[in-house]
């Protein structure tokens, strides 16, 4: 076999030690390349404008190579410098001869090429791939960071929604739109107690079960269930002593609205003109009479015997003609203020007891449609069969019945307005949730937009490093190619193969 087809196989790794082994190049050569460095940085300043060199000098560290064909281009550029002997008078092609010449001196061209290229097949070009990998990372955490951001503030924002629509606000103007909403409560109320009309018969059914289990007297059984379903919703004054009141003298409310949600139009309006104290005059004077008779009080004679009072004038004059009434006994004609002008619904005392009595009415039921079912399937005696009798659909539907009114007093809409109304911590709390979620709210699309952004910024640094690492992969390419035509030419052009090199990338 010809010893000239024999390759030369080098590894990446042990390439300028075989370098040096061979004697190649000198083992100080890194002492010898910084002066000819020196001259490529001063042979840089002054370039003619050529779009190849211009190419070649950027994003690139210069090499003996680049200079070879820096010295191609500077060829055509200063051809006018020529002389007759084949010089060139141009300083430039001067500095990139003596560059070239430097370069060439006992193969410090060669350690330096050899230098670079295992740099960039370990550092260089594995960098700018982990750097491209970890920006599309990012990019990918970033879209689902935002897209759980997105999906949080939706949520967020349904809640706020969902509970807006139980207190029956649009949720703009939080605290104000709940004052507004109590004036709707009255109606409200008159609503439910006349849908607790149809509990009646619910409620004689458990007053003669009473009446048969334990003897007691029917009006005992749910007093009060039984007095709103025959006289609705009165006052509690009127529930507690049996008469109306004359008048209704309610506590009034009042609710602190924020600086935020109050309007311009809210405040109180004195008027333009001023109020008249009258004369503020420091020189007027109170006169408190004659100065000169020391101004003294008269007290009328004190010391005269009182006179005796003639009662024969006023006995005949009657009740009626001196003007006077007399009320009859009891509370008749009184007024009803603060709690007991309240409604019974209206009141959380009596409202309390109503919906205790209702829970009441139902497990009453329950039982009733259970030991109705239990009878019909055994068919054994009972001293609850005694009872007048009620079919189990009846039981079921006077169920339903006391259930549907039990639901509407107890509605998530009734009982916050009902606790905005009787408790301003309970507003300020109530206002601080439906703020807190919008805030949230806003928390999450500024998260979102700030991911969407990191994402963007990623995804541009990645576009911009791709070019490099093409560049450079390229660039490494060619390296690696001249230096194995180097070596080559050393040892009579026997192909050299440069193990673990860019195609191995």
């Amino acid at each position: 076999m010809d010893e000239s087809n024999i390759p030369i196989d080098i590894n990446i790794g042990k390439l300028q030690d075989w370098l040096v082994s061979r004697r190649h190049v000198n083992k100080e050569w890194q002492k010898s390349i910084l002066p000819v460095r020196e001259k490529i940085n001063n042979a840089i300043q002054d370039m003619p404008a050529h779009n190849d060199i211009a190419a070649l000098l950027s994003g690139s560290y210069i090499n003996y190579f680049h200079c070879l064909k820096i010295i191609e281009i500077l060829k055509e550029t200063e051809a006018d410098t020529k002389n007759l002997f084949g010089r060139y008078g141009s300083q430039r092609m001067k500095d990139w001869l003596d560059v070239v010449r430097n370069y060439e001196k006992d193969n410090l061209f060669l350690a330096e090429a050899a230098q670079m290229l295992a740099r960039n097949i370990s550092y260089e070009i594995p960098g700018l791939k982990k750097q491209i990998a970890k920006e599309e990372q990012l990019q990918v955490e970033c879209e689902k960071k935002k897209n759980d951001y997105l999906k949080s503030e939706a949520s967020t924002k349904t809640e706020f929604l969902n509970l807006c629509k139980q207190l029956g606000i649009k949720g703009d103007k939080i605290k104000k739109e709940l004052v507004e909403r109590l004036e709707e409560l009255p109606g409200i109320y008159h609503e439910i107690a006349s849908s607790l009309k149809p509990v009646r018969p619910s409620i004689e059914l458990y007053s003669a079960f009473t009446k048969y289990m334990l003897g007691d007297d029917t009006s005992n059984v749910l007093p009060l269930l039984q007095y709103i379903v025959e006289h609705g919703n009165t006052t509690v004054y009127e529930w507690m002593y049996g008469e109306a009141p004359l008048s209704v003298e309610p506590d009034t409310i009042h609710i602190e609205v924020d600086d935020a949600e109050q309007g311009a139009g809210d405040q109180i309006d004195f008027g333009d003109d001023a109020i008249d104290f009258g004369a503020t005059d420091a020189s007027a004077e109170i006169d408190f009479g004659d100065g000169d008779t020391g101004g003294e009080i008269d007290w009328g004679n004190i010391d005269a015997a009182p006179a005796e009072v003639d009662l024969s004038s006023v006995a005949d004059i009657s009740i009626a003609d001196a003007g006077i009434v007399i009320e009859e006994q009891g509370v008749g004609g009184g007024v009803a203020r603060g709690r007991e002008a309240l409604t019974l619904l209206d009141n959380p005392n009596t409202r309390n007891q109503i919906i205790d009595q209702l829970v009441e009415l139902e497990s009453f039921l329950k039982m009733r449609v259970y030991e109705t079912m239990i009878s019909n399937e055994s068919q054994t005696f009972s001293l609850i069969q005694q009872l007048p009798t009620e079919s189990e659909d009846a039981l079921a539907a006077m169920l339903d019945t006391v259930q549907a009114a039990s639901r509407a007093l107890t509605a998530p809409e009734i009982a916050h307005l009902h606790n905005v109304k009787h408790s301003h911590k309970y507003v300020d709390v109530l206002t601080a949730q439906l703020q807190q979620k919008l805030a949230m709210c806003d928390k999450m699309a500024r998260l979102s937009e700030r991911e969407a952004d990191k994402k963007k910024a990623a995804s541009e640094r990645a576009i911009e490093l791709r070019p490099l690492l093409t560049r450079l992969v390229e660039r490494t390419i060619d390296l690696q190619a001249n230096i194995e035509k180097e070596i080559s030419k050393k040892y009579k052009g026997r192909p050299v193969n440069i193990i673990g090199g860019v195609k191995f990338l």
